[in-house]
Parts: C-alpha cells; sequence; structure tokens
C-alpha cells in the first residue's frame, strides 16, 4: 500500500522541480496540488493500515518511517500554505521519496508485542516520529541556507538568489523548526523513560526491556541527537550562534537522525525490537 504514496510523492517532486526552474504559477499550484492529493492518499492508506492492525502502524521500522514520512508532508503542506512559499518543495521532496522508498520496498510485518499496549508508548513514538519531522525542516533549511549564503558571497546574484528566500527567512524558519522539534524529543525521550519503567514493573522478564540502557545504540544517539539541538538552541541564545553556525547545527543533528532512522534501525540488533 506504500507504493501509491511514493508515486504521488515523485509526481509532486517532478512538478517542484518543474516550479523552481520555471518560477510559473501554474507549476506551483499543480505541485501543491499533488502534494495535497499525495498526503490524503498516505492518509488513508496509514488509516487502513491502523483499522488492519488495531493500532496505530509504527511498531516496526518500515512503518516508522512511513508514519513520518506523512508527518514530514504535513508539516511542509503547513509552512507551505501558511506562508505561500513553494521553492523549499524542491528540497523538501526528494528527502520525502528518498524515504518513502523504504516502506515501499520493504514494508515489513506489523506484529505486536502485548508489552507496547501502553499510552505513553504511543506517546514516546509520536513524539520522536513529529520530532525528526521537523529535524527534517530544519536541515533542508539550513542546507538551503548555506546555498543562498555561498550566493551572495560570490556576488553573483543569478539562479538561487531569485528562487530562495531570504537568508533572514530561511534563518527564522530554521530556529522555529528546530525549537518545535527540540520539544517533541524532550518529550519523547522523558515519556519513554517513564513508560521503560512501567512496562519493567509489567513485564520484568522482558529481556528487551532489561537491555534498554544509555549503552543500546537508539537510545544514545536519540540523546546524543537532543544533546546536539539542545546545544543549538542555547548557543542561538546565549552565543550568537545564527546564520551559518546555526544552519551546520541542523545539517548535523539531521545526519545524526538518519542515523538513527536507517542504519541503526536494519542493521544493528537494539533492545526496541518487540516483533
Amino acid at each position: 500500500m506504500n507504493v501509491l504514496p511514493l508515486v504521488l510523492y515523485a509526481a509532486a517532486g517532478a512538478a517542484y522541480a518543474l516550479h523552481f526552474a520555471r518560477r510559473q504559477p501554474q507549476a506551483g499550484r499543480t505541485a501543491t496540488t499533488l502534494l495535497l492529493f499525495a498526503a490524503l492518499t498516505h492518509t488513508f492508506v496509514i488509516g487502513m493500515q491502523t483499522m488492519e492492525v488495531r493500532h496505530v502502524p509504527f511498531a516496526n521500522p518500515s512503518n516508522a518511517i512511513s508514519t513520518s514520512v506523512w508527518l514530514l508532508t504535513l508539516s511542509y503542506l503547513y509552512i507551505e500554505l501558511t506562508t505561500d512559499e513553494r521553492s523549499m518543495g524542491v528540497f523538501i521532496l526528494p528527502i520525502v521519496i528518498a524515504l518513502q522508498i523504504v516502506p515501499a520496498l520493504y514494508p515489513g510485518a506489523e506484529t505486536f508485542d502485548p508489552v507496547l499496549d501502553s499510552p505513553w508508548f504511543w506517546v514516546h513514538v509520536s513524539s520522536l516520529l513529529f520530532a525528526y519531522a521537523s529535524f527534517a525542516l530544519a536541515g533542508v533549511f539550513g542546507l538551503t541556507y548555506m546555498l543562498q549564503f555561498k550566493e551572495i558571497k560570490k556576488k553573483h546574484l543569478g539562479y538561487l538568489y531569485t528562487r530562495l528566500p531570504s537568508l533572514q527567512v530561511l534563518d527564522a524558519m530554521n530556529s522555529r523548526a528546530v525549537a518545535v522539534g527540540w520539544l517533541f524529543l524532550t518529550a519523547g525521550v522523558v515519556v519513554g523513560a517513564v513508560w521503560t519503567a512501567q512496562a519493567r514493573g509489567v513485564a520484568p522478564d522482558d529481556p528487551n526491556l532489561q537491555a534498554m540502557a544509555l549503552s543500546d545504540p537508539k537510545i544514545f544517539v536519540a540523546v546524543l541527537t537532543w544533546a546536539v539541538y539542545s546545544f543549538a538552541m542555547l548557543a542561538r541564545r546565549t552565543m550568537g550562534w545564527t546564520g551559518r553556525r546555526a544552519a551546520w547545527l541542523s545539517a548535523l543533528g539531521f545526519a545524526i537522525v538518519l542515523l538513527n532512522f536507517l542504519p541503526i534501525s536494519y542493521f544493528v540488533t537494539t533492545s526496541h525490537t518487540f516483533q
């Protein structure tokens, strides 16, 4: 079922590329319409999967990625529709498409361990996925800030300069996305600790619960991500790290997020395997 959203995201990505290249209003409206249709289709797919397994489908890595793609798309659409700025779509959609390829090709089986049947668990995972979606936006804003900065530094205001938002706008968008992501990441980490303590009381013999500690790669990288973005926010407010420095920190943080989301989830044995 994840193939259809992928096809629609690819079509929207092509429309955004055409709009970025030609700056035609009609191409921009077409791109937004396609992305809205893709998001609605993805919503339907996630809803069908939820009805099938009787819980939100992110207990396996592929479905977690699919849900995160959906949240990233909705977050970007909110920004686009509230700012009427479509130029960022050409940078966001490649990430959406690349991530959606994983659940489309490797859907996995959505099994469910009874120990996960807790509101704390769902809040924990939902908060982290929303945080990762926000950090993806921040990473793209940071990278496009650097592209725009280099264009201005060369004193050759050409192709990108006429198509990208100003440095001030990109920095502000980056700051807001980092702040929102940090809030949800903090909530996800705290709720995860509460859920683990509660679940250990319910299932004291579960080996996965007993193995949950900072030495677990997934937990360690999540905490490292929190530390990077905490420093980014602190540095912005107390050390004046805005602009390029903030952009690089956003890009670094998102690279760490992708490390936790893909290689660790699929190729490293962690205590988070409840299947």
